[in-house]
C-alpha cells in the first residue's frame, strides 16, 4: 500500500477520511484545486448552504485537476491549510479524501461517495464558470446523472448556461431557483442556477500576483 505520507507530506490523517454524516442529511459536494482558495470560492459555499438549505458542506481539495497543469500547483497540505484558515463555518468539511480513494475525475469521486453514504442526499456544487467547458470532463453526462447541481453565479459567466452544450442537454431537467432549498432532495437530473453576490477574484490572478 502506498504510503500517502511521502506523497502528500504534510496532510493528516482526518483529511484523507471521508467526512462523517448522518442519514438524511444534506450535503453539498464542493471540489476545486483551490490554489489558492479565495474569497470568491468561499461566497459559492456560504451561498450554496444558504440557498440549498444544507446540513453540511465538503470543500474537497483534490490532489489536481486533470485538464490543468500541474507545474503551478502547490503542495496539498499548503491548499488545505489556507481552506482551513478561510473557512471557520464548522458545517464546512476540508477534506482530500479522494487522495486516499485514487480518484482524480468528478464521476468516480461522485460514485464512490454514493457507494458509502447511503440515505444522505447530496447535491454537486460548482462555479458558473465550469460550465462552458463542462463538456470535457469524463464522462460529465454521468455526472449531471448521479447526484442533482447547483450551479453558483460567478463574474462574467451569468448567460454561460444559455449556451453551455451541457445545459443544451440537461435543459429539461432545470429546476426554478426558488425551489432551490430542494434540489439536494430530488432525484438526479436536475439542477439550478443559482444567482446572487460574485466575487471578481480568480486562483489565477492570484498565482500571478504571488498571492
Amino acid at each position: 500500500m502506498t504510503d500517502l505520507s511521502t506523497l502528500f507530506p504534510g496532510v493528516g490523517q482526518r483529511h484523507l477520511k471521508m467526512p462523517y454524516v448522518e442519514k438524511g442529511q444534506a450535503v453539498g459536494l464542493f471540489g476545486g484545486s483551490f490554489n489558492p482558495p479565495h474569497a470568491g470560492h468561499a461566497l459559492v459555499a456560504e451561498i450554496a448552504m444558504r440557498r440549498l438549505a444544507l446540513d453540511q458542506l465538503w470543500w474537497m481539495v483534490t490532489p489536481g485537476n486533470p485538464l490543468k497543469s500541474a507545474r503551478e500547483l502547490a503542495p496539498l497540505a499548503r491548499r488545505i491549510e489556507r481552506s482551513e484558515a478561510m473557512m471557520k463555518d464548522p458545517r464546512v468539511k476540508i477534506t482530500a479524501f479522494e487522495v486516499a480513494h485514487n480518484v482524480r475525475y468528478t464521476a468516480d469521486t461522485l460514485e464512490l461517495v454514493r457507494a458509502r453514504n447511503p440515505g444522505v442526499d447530496f447535491v454537486w456544487i460548482m462555479g458558473a464558470d465550469n460550465l462552458r467547458d463542462f463538456h470535457r470532463w469524463q464522462r460529465w453526462r454521468k455526472i449531471f446523472m448521479t447526484f442533482p447541481i447547483a450551479v453558483i453565479d460567478r463574474p462574467g459567466a451569468t448567460l454561460s448556461f444559455l449556451s453551455s452544450p451541457v445545459t443544451k442537454t440537461f435543459g429539461y431537467a432545470r429546476v426554478d431557483e426558488g425551489d432551490a432549498p430542494l434540489l439536494a432532495r430530488m432525484k438526479a437530473p436536475a439542477w439550478t442556477f443559482i444567482h446572487g453576490p460574485r466575487s471578481s477574484l480568480s486562483s489565477t490572478a492570484m498565482r500571478a500576483a504571488g498571492l
